[in-house]
């Protein structure tokens, strides 16, 4: 007797993610910007600022 070994195909879909960022208190999708606001949070830095300021 033979055994048969079932394959099972998953498809798999790739999407970009939607990339947020907070401006003035409130979030907003960056694929929404102009050219030049994408460029310039490309180019941010992330700064830590301690609290004893």
């Amino acid at each position: 007797m033979e055994k048969v070994k079932e394959e099972k195909k998953i498809k798999i879909i790739l999407i970009k993610p939607e990339i947020y960022s907070r401006v003035v208190g409130y979030f907003r999708p960056v694929q929404n910007w102009n050219i030049g606001k994408k460029q310039e949070f490309k180019e941010r830095k992330p700064v830590k600022i301690d609290k004893g300021i």
